[in-house]
C-alpha cells in the first residue's frame, strides 16, 4: 500500500505537501505512511484516494505501467544472470579441465 501510494503521487505529480493538504492532513503523516510506518485508517483511506481521483483499490493494486516496468526489470536481471551463470560455468569448467589435463600430463612424466 505504502509503494503504490507513493507512485501514485508522484504519477500526478502531486508532492507529499500537496496530497497532505488536499487530504486533510499533514506531510509528516504521508511520509509516515508512505514509508510504511503508519497504515492509515479506513477514513483516511477515502481522503487520500478522493485527493488523488483514483479509486480505493488502487492504492492497493499496482499501477498497469509499473506492472509492465516490473516485468521488464526482471526479464532483464533473469537475462543477465543467466548471462553471468553461464559464463561462471564455463570458467569452473575451463579451468577444471586444464587442472585435469596438467595433472595427467605431470603424471604422464612421473611414469616415464
Amino acid at each position: 500500500m505504502a509503494f503504490n501510494l507513493k507512485q501514485n503521487r508522484l504519477r500526478l505529480g502531486l508532492s507529499q505537501a500537496k496530497l497532505a493538504e488536499k487530504a486533510e492532513s499533514s506531510t509528516q503523516y504521508i511520509a509516515m505512511i508512505e514509508l510504511g510506518r503508519k497504515f492509515p485508517s479506513p477514513e483516511m483511506l477515502d481522503r487520500l484516494a478522493a485527493a488523488m481521483e483514483i479509486d480505493n483499490l488502487d492504492l492497493f493494486t499496482p499501477h498497469p505501467f509499473l506492472k509492465e516496468s516490473l516485468e521488464s526489470i526482471q526479464e532483464t536481471v533473469l537475462t543477465d544472470l543467466e548471462k553471468r551463470i553461464s559464463r561462471s560455468i564455463n570458467k569452473t569448467v575451463r579451468e577444471t579441465i586444464s587442472t585435469v589435463i596438467a595433472g595427467y600430463i605431470m603424471e604422464m612424466k612421473n611414469n616415464k
